[in-house]
């Protein structure tokens, strides 16, 4: 009996080497960003993509396939996943020739300027849509046969998200299952994402599984915050421990696949993220947790530690998201994912010691003052005089044959004045204003031998002798300067179960 034991034990761990040699890949974990553009003031897709560089942000996921965006987003190198919306589903899903002219518009006449390696048939279909999951695989076959035509279908991969509600009696990980109604669609879906090599995609938001817990979910086990041994949720069934929320989703979702015989297909989170305010209903949605999450989230990921079931294995992740949509209807919360403003400002200071080159939102001294590329140009010129005269910056490398007197425009021109003076003043507040016309970025407009005065961080110093800069309760000069130019962006974890469980004694 002790050989036969021995032996199974022994064929239990060459087949998980086996499963996660499959799943690996040889891929490395990566962390991207959602770009969302529910916003009042979205700044325009090549302001988006000087943010996305300044970050070192190189993955993003776009909702739609934004034909300005992808322009902006050729030759960056920055790998895109674009998406076929919930709305145009139907039509693709029922019509070959539909998705192939989709994929004619929005993939082949930007490939390979811009790096596009995945397209996620919409979103949340299956809990969101229940109309369209008749025809999600055809959809999702139809886009795949295209790509396959243009010879593009190794470079780019298919798929569609999921919330975690597909997946039910979620705890213990290791006796979930995919929701059985669903089994019609899951299992061609599921044979297509292996036969085609891609990821499962999931969206994963322990801040929902938190809130919907009655407290019964630890908040420190939904932030990933260290636990004592004696704490963590013991799956009494594979006596895998979890420290935190995020691993026992995602492993409850791999034991779902195979639930259904599926053991080779990895996962891609596609969206996670904590709200960093809250209305008086939502306390935990703060600029404290959600530094936290994200923070501990990225180092996670990033570490390529994996989940208790299959660790090592890449788990990449898409953080929702880049701005906070101030437009998105519904709670205060629903607002306030973002991991910057619009004006590319850092929503709060991310902690990314010791977690590689990804992100540089914990550097808030970067930030300079520009003209709004979309502000009235008279307004923006009665500024850059302001600036040039009573707001006493030196003025001069914006004059012919000087470093910044390309690119000639007033754009340029106030952009470099307005961070002169900016800087000068030690970035104090209302010093970037212009009456309206100027805004803060983290991206350093520096360009070739122009170096702008707050590249290199915080070397201002306030100087009481300055006139303030105009603000919009004050009248800047309209008189015509040397300068100027004629041309002139629901899931639901376990929610019915317990979680948090007590440690199995052996």
């Amino acid at each position: 009996m002790e050989i036969m034991s021995s032996m199974c034990l022994l064929l239990l761990l060459l087949f998980s080497l086996l499963v996660a040699s499959a799943l690996s890949a040889n891929e490395e974990a990566f962390v991207g960003v959602n770009i969302g553009t529910d916003v009042s003031d979205m700044p325009s897709p090549t302001q988006v993509v000087a943010l996305l560089k300044a970050q070192r942000i190189h993955h993003v996921r776009l909702f739609d396939a934004d034909q300005a965006m992808l322009l902006a987003l050729a030759n960056t190198g920055i790998r895109v996943t674009v998406s076929v919306p919930n709305d145009q589903l139907l039509g693709i899903g029922q019509s070959n020739s539909t998705a192939a002219n989709w994929v004619s518009r929005n993939v082949l006449s930007h490939v390979p300027a811009t790096n596009i390696t995945a397209i996620a048939i919409g979103s949340e279909v299956l809990t969101t849509l229940p109309n369209a999951a008749p025809v999600l695989v055809s959809a999702m076959k139809f886009i795949h046969s295209a790509l396959v035509a243009a010879n593009l279908d190794s470079k780019i991969k298919v798929s569609t998200p999921h919330s975690s509600s597909i997946v039910l009696d979620s705890f213990p990980p290791s006796q979930a299952f995919f929701n059985r109604s669903l089994d019609p669609v899951m299992v061609p879906l599921l044979n297509f994402l292996k036969d085609t090599g891609s990821h499962l995609m999931l969206n994963v938001y322990p801040y929902y599984d938190y809130m919907k817990s009655d407290s019964m979910i630890p908040l420190d086990y939904a932030l990933f915050r260290p636990l004592p041994p004696n704490k963590e949720a013991v799956d009494r069934n594979t006596h895998l421990h979890y420290t935190n929320v995020f691993d026992a989703v995602v492993d409850a979702a791999y034991f779902s696949m195979s639930y259904l015989n599926f053991t080779n297909i990895p996962i891609m989170v596609t969206e996670s993220g904590w709200p960093s305010k809250g209305d008086s209903s939502e306390p935990d949605a703060s600029l404290d947790n959600a530094n936290t999450y994200n923070s501990n989230l990225i180092k996670h990921v990033l570490n390529n530690t994996g989940t208790p079931k299959h660790p090592g294995i890449a788990v990449s992740t898409y953080i929702y998201e880049l701005y906070n949509e101030d437009l998105r209807p519904g709670s205060i919360s629903e607002k306030n994912w973002g991991l910057f403003d619009s004006s590319g400002m850092p929503v709060y200071t991310l902690h990314l010691t010791g977690s590689g080159m990804v992100l540089a939102n914990y550097n808030t001294n970067q930030t300079y003052c520009v003209a709004k590329e979309n502000a009235e140009k008279k307004m923006v010129q009665a500024a850059l005089d302001w600036a040039c005269g009573p707001g006493k910056v030196d003025c001069t490398p914006l004059l012919q044959e000087n470093p910044c007197y390309e690119p000639n425009t007033v754009i340029a021109h106030a952009s470099y004045a307005f961070d002169a003076y900016y800087h000068k003043m030690g970035m104090a507040d209302g010093t970037c204003d212009f009456n309206g016309v100027a805004r803060v970025t983290t991206s350093d407009p520096s360009n070739g031998s122009c170096i702008y005065p707050g590249s290199g961080g915080r070397n201002g110093t306030f100087k009481n002798s300055s006139p303030l800069a105009p603000s919009s309760n004050t009248t800047a000069s309209g008189c015509h300067s040397q300068y100027s130019n004629d041309h002139i962006f629901f899931s639901s974890f376990i929610v019915g179960l317990i979680i948090f469980w007590t440690v199995v004694s052996l």
